[in-house]
């Protein structure tokens, strides 16, 4: 299953630190798993339940803001590479997991995908961190997926969940009010 994980999502061997990498993808299994998903299931399951039928798919979303963050740090390395030095495995492995709590926070019934009965109490940040966490990944990592939304509003953000954060709603906000 590992091999068909890194083939749907290859940004998995952007990670070069070889322990975060394994964390990381035994985190995404893991999720997988508990939620009972599949891996041809992240075709079809919705990167958000907010837009009604929504045809763009959690994985889709998930490469996107990877792509997006890891864009992002180049450019502003680039600019300001005397203030700027983002350790690129723990951004991509945050990017990567950011919302992989979706996993176990969504079930699909006979009238579709809806929230599942852990996503009724529990949200993918927190989620998403607690198995992070499980998985030995840095609080880094943990910090990343727990403060992307808007649960980490309010507090600190390193700014490498800063630049996560805001590559997941330049990835979400765009696409809400296109296909409302």
């Amino acid at each position: 299953m590992h091999e068909r994980l890194i083939a749907k999502f290859p940004e998995f061997t952007l990670i070069t630190d070889r322990q975060i990498r394994d964390k990381t993808v035994a985190a995404f299994l893991d999720a997988l798993g508990t939620g009972g998903w599949t891996l041809d299931d992240l075709d079809r399951i919705p990167f958000t339940l907010l837009i009604p039928n929504c045809q763009i798919s959690l994985l889709t979303h998930m490469r996107s803001v990877v792509q997006t963050a890891i864009k992002t740090v180049e450019v502003l390395e680039s600019f300001y590479n005397q203030y700027y030095r983002i350790d690129r495995d723990v951004l991509l492995s945050g990017a990567i997991l950011h919302d992989v709590g979706k996993l176990m926070e969504y079930a699909e019934t006979e009238k579709g995908f809806v929230k599942s009965q852990m996503g009724k109490i529990m949200r993918h940040p927190f989620s998403g961190a607690a198995l992070a966490l499980k998985h030995g990944l840095p609080a880094e990592v943990q910090h990343i997926i727990a403060t992307h939304a808007h649960e980490g509003d309010d507090g600190y953000r390193t700014p490498a969940s800063v630049i996560v954060h805001h590559a997941d709603f330049v990835n979400f906000e765009p696409l809400r009010d296109l296909l409302k």
